[in-house]
């Protein structure tokens, strides 16, 4: 499947800053299940430097912009073909040691109801079995927190979105993260985006999911708020151990202004 990408995001200061310096994760993957066929990631004014790959296998670069700013416009643009892999990532290449992702942090931190869910998902389940685990725990999770746009915010943790019982792809990342953790399953958090939702309408933001250790098959990709696994509707950007340190965009800005954030994003089918 080709899918065409256009997202854009635009910082707006309410007075003019000294600089901006910003650490961009907006290059596809490179792994068996995509192939970039043209990609652009222009900012104007912007110096962008060489980029350099992570030890998670991530492409990074940092733009900075100098003098006196009053907006960023950042445009990425570009066409990608996929293919489905049952949401195993084949053929990444990183130098992190799974192990690394047992660690939580304050959104993944799986609290007493968080490690209920996933001993009771799990609790049939033969402890080998880690992929029938990781099964149930994304079920579980979908099952706790119902899809709602609008009733968490960017800082909302996994146990406060279980509690609510309501979030998004966001909230369903990190509880699944914590509910993998509590069971001893390595677990990470994956920024891209999504061509359509489960039932085929167009998804018009970016999107989360996580990412599983299953023995014997590597990372394999999990989709709570979906219901499903990561298949040639998706487009994987990076990961992290939570979804600020996978953020697609960060940065620092020199200078005393409030920021207005607007971004816009739009995945649609390419005719081959």
């Amino acid at each position: 499947m080709r899918v065409s990408v256009s997202h854009i995001t635009r910082y707006r200061y309410a007075s003019p800053i000294r600089q901006v310096v910003q650490s961009h994760r907006l290059t596809p993957s490179r792994f068996a299940g995509q192939r970039t066929l043209d990609w652009k990631v222009e900012v104007e004014g912007g110096r962008f430097s060489q980029p350099f790959t992570d030890g998670a296998g991530d492409t990074i670069r940092t733009m900075s912009l100098h003098g006196l700013v009053e907006a960023v416009d950042i445009h990425v643009t570009g066409t990608i073909e996929t293919v489905d892999l049952a949401g195993v990532l084949k053929n990444h290449r990183e130098r992190i040691s799974p192990l690394v992702y047992l660690r939580t942090t304050r959104a993944t931190r799986p609290d007493a109801a968080l490690r209920k869910l996933a001993a009771k998902a799990v609790s049939d389940i033969p402890e080998t079995a880690h992929l029938d685990r990781a099964h149930a725990m994304s079920a579980a999770v979908a099952d706790g927190i119902v899809y709602a746009p609008g009733e968490t915010h960017a800082h909302t943790t996994a146990a406060e979105a279980l509690a609510l019982g309501l979030g998004v792809c966001q909230d369903h990342a990190h509880a699944l993260i914590a509910c993998a953790v509590s069971v001893g399953i390595p677990a990470r958090y994956v920024s891209g985006y999504l061509f359509a939702s489960a039932d085929g309408v167009p998804h018009e933001a970016s999107h989360a999911w996580a990412e599983l250790y299953v023995d014997a098959l590597g990372w394999v990709g999990f989709d709570p708020a979906n219901r499903c696994c990561p298949d040639e509707r998706y487009i994987r950007l990076g990961s992290g151990i939570d979804s600020e340190s996978a953020a697609p965009i960060r940065g620092v800005s020199f200078g005393v202004a409030n920021e207005d954030l607007d971004v816009t994003v739009a995945v649609t089918a390419v005719q081959q």
